[in-house]
């Protein structure tokens, strides 16, 4: 999907769910559509703050897994590159012309270490995350066998309890190995609290933050201390972002889901108590689904089910109606509760999904609206790139 794709070759409801041009009535589902002004708007909307606060804002392409989204993130929102998890993901967004690249992960395999350090060559800026000193040396060894440059990020455990070390004393330690190394250079800090994004208090995230602020203040101190004075300090979510940009210590921001914002982002609370997706963020990522069959007097059934979304992080919710809901789903089938019979057969819904991120990665395509009509479509470009 990295390579250039001539619509004109497409079948719609074999190839592609739909074309440019057409009414958005006619699009095939189950599909992905963008509303690209809610879209272009949440854009904006992040890259002024960002410029505001003198962060930089680098896009979480995990999320949306495409070239295209990530373009508009850096044209219209003033993006500096993107952030992805996987070296085969990365390629894709270095191959798509994207310049500053970081994979907020570990890469461990020689194989893809030989892979992510020949990246550099096709003319992008490409930074690792390293959270064990014996990393070091196989990414310096594959750096200086392809005579490029790879940069390091430490990465620093501030609550997540996933990848990355807990104390400065550690972070010093691999920033010393890395900048003695050969064909590296030490660039900065990854810390992302992941865990804390979908707590619904904003008091109770801020608790969080804050132990992480205070933790990743204490390594860049120790840092500073040892000539090692980090770049970048990159972290920051969707549910943080706010936290991370008035802290004093980071400069980076690594939002994602706020371009086309769940329905399990959207239920957690701003520091007034009011959901983000009724004000802060407007929902843009829809799942379009048809009704297929109302035998049930009460009960409608949709064609997107399992196989279309992702529902770890709950069901879908059904955009803007409140006398209608989805209730349960199978593979092919989604059910939705129609107490009045007000759905036909071949109705369409707009569903919010619960999770974009592994929703988007079972589509190939979004299919990008305004004004009831297809203005364009975009591939899912790193679909499937999880090696």
């Amino acid at each position: 999907m990295n390579k250039q794709v001539d619509l004109k070759e497409m079948e719609v409801g074999y190839d592609i769910p739909a074309l440019p041009g057409m009414d958005e009535k006619d699009i095939q589902t189950p599909c992905l559509i963008l509303d690209l002004d809610a879209l272009e708007r949440n854009v904006k909307k992040m890259g002024d703050y960002a410029k505001a606060h003198g962060m930089r804002h680098r896009s979480h392409g995990k999320m949306h897994k495409s070239v295209d989204v990530q373009k508009l993130q850096e044209e219209l929102g003033g993006a500096v590159g993107v952030c992805c998890q996987k070296v085969s993901e990365a390629e894709v967004f270095v191959r798509g012309g994207i310049k500053d690249v970081l994979v907020s992960n570990q890469v461990r395999d020689p194989a893809k270490i030989d892979r992510l350090a020949r990246l550099p060559k096709l003319g992008s800026r490409i930074i690792v995350c390293v959270d064990d000193v014996d990393n070091v040396a196989d990414l310096s060894a594959a750096a200086k066998k392809h005579d490029t440059t790879l940069e390091v990020f430490v990465e620093i455990d501030c609550g997540a309890g996933r990848c990355g070390v807990k104390t400065a004393d550690e972070v010093v330690k691999i920033a010393k190995a890395v900048d003695a190394a050969d064909n590296l250079k030490f660039s900065g800090i990854q810390a992302y609290q992941g865990a804390m994004q979908h707590i619904d208090s904003y008091d109770e995230r801020k608790e969080k933050l804050d132990a992480a602020i205070a933790q990743v203040k204490e390594a860049v101190d120790a840092l500073k201390a040892e000539g090692l004075e980090p770049e970048l300090v990159s972290g920051g979510g969707t549910g943080s972002y706010y936290f991370e940009s008035n802290s004093g210590v980071y400069n980076e921001l690594q939002c994602g889901s706020y371009a086309f914002m769940d329905a399990d982002y959207g239920r957690i609370l701003d520091d007034e108590g009011k959901r983000i997706d009724q004000g802060e963020w407007e929902n843009a990522l829809f799942i379009l689904t048809s009704v297929m069959s109302h035998a049930k007097p009460d009960k409608a059934i949709v064609d997107a089910g399992l196989k279309a979304q992702s529902v770890d992080s709950g069901l879908p919710v059904i955009f803007g109606r409140d006398d209608v809901k989805y209730i349960k789903c199978s593979d092919e089938h989604g059910v939705v509760d129609d107490p009045d019979g007000v759905l036909k057969v071949n109705d369409k819904l707009r569903l919010v999904p619960g999770h974009c991120d592994p929703t988007c990665n079972v589509h190939d395509w979004y299919v990008g609206v305004r004004n009831g009509k297809v203005e364009t479509v975009w591939p899912v470009s790193a679909r499937g790139k999880a090696y």
